[in-house]
């Protein structure tokens, strides 16, 4: 796994921890504002594309549209391996989604995470409010500090701590009510997948664990609109526009709105075999497949529970085809 990746997921999983589902925030808002310039070009529709799996809770297609065929095998390999988590690196979860869905399915885990919320949280809407305000001006000044971030990705972690901190600080994750409900939704859906540690998801392939945690996606952003946050208005409302295009390569712009604040950034595309992919993603997915040791055939082929997988089509991700 590349060092950026990790460096990634690792802000992520303490993003997680210390602000609850604070790397999974959004917005309240739809947002009505006109098509950015260059809307329809192929390099920024594909873009659109990409968010369309999230929308829909579909893991696997999420997965599918970010890398080429090839590369989804390669990844499918290097899971079982234990060489990498790939996609869970680039959603907002913890990076030991295993250990979470162990701690959540659990038995008894709804009395023990409401204990443990009564006697930390419970009525703590000051203290959360403070924590909140003092974790985004670290993790600001964090991110800022870090010299082995690509500018854009610095940029938009930054505008994400800043928006995230904000809805934070107001946000009423001290209500007792609404903790008691999420808790018992996330048990519920953490339950139904199955899946309870990291040799779970080892065992189980990457498309069969994404597959299964496609629902608990879905509860975790319904969990968060019980606290007034819409991920689903946010990606409806996201926009991508042109920016340039030199051949294969193509710099596209992408706006979304996240609690008060419109997050705006630049990201980098490049085409390969008639499709766009994300240039920082593939520059990952290649450096992570780099480092996994190579795999025997027998790893990638497909068990009776996950059936191997078919290269991706246009359908099947809701990236257009190349040349429409």
């Amino acid at each position: 796994m590349s060092p950026s990746t990790v460096r990634a997921g690792r802000f992520q999983s303490i993003a997680w921890v210390l602000l609850a589902a604070l790397c999974l925030g959004s917005c309240q808002r739809a947002d009505k504002t006109a098509a950015l310039p260059g809307a329809s070009a192929e390099p920024a529709a594909a873009m659109q594309s990409m968010t369309l799996p999230l929308r829909r809770n579909d893991l696997v297609a999420y997965a599918r549209i970010r890398v080429t065929p090839a590369q989804y095998t390669q990844l499918e390999a290097a899971w079982r391996s234990g060489a990498s988590r790939w996609p869970l690196t680039e959603l907002p979860l913890p990076n030991e989604v295993g250990s979470l869905l162990g701690t959540l399915s659990a038995p008894g885990a709804e009395r023990q995470l409401q204990q443990a919320f009564d006697a930390q949280l419970a009525g703590q809407s000051q203290g959360i409010r403070q924590a909140a305000q003092s974790l985004g001006q670290f993790g600001v000044q964090y991110l800022r500090s870090r010299s082995d971030y690509q500018p854009e990705q610095r940029a938009h972690y930054v505008q994400l701590v800043d928006a995230l901190s904000a809805w934070a600080a107001t946000a009423p994750l001290a209500d007792r009510a609404r903790a008691k409900a999420s808790i018992a939704d996330l048990v519920t859906a953490a339950r139904a997948t199955g899946i309870g540690s990291d040799a779970d998801l080892q065992r189980l392939g990457m498309e069969e664990s994404l597959r299964r945690l496609g629902p608990f996606w879905a509860a975790a952003k319904q969990v968060l609109e019980r606290y007034g946050l819409s991920l689903d208005s946010s990606l409806d409302a996201l926009r991508t526009g042109l920016i340039r295009q030199d051949g294969d390569r193509a710099q596209v712009r992408l706006r979304y709105p996240l609690a008060a604040h419109d997050i705006d950034l630049s990201i980098g595309l490049i085409k390969r075999d008639g499709h766009w992919y994300q240039q920082q993603t593939q520059d990952e997915v290649q450096a992570l497949l780099g480092a996994a040791p190579a795999a025997p055939a027998a790893d990638a082929a497909a068990t009776p529970d996950t059936p191997a997988a078919a290269p991706a089509t246009p359908a099947a991700t809701g990236q257009r085809p190349a040349g429409r």
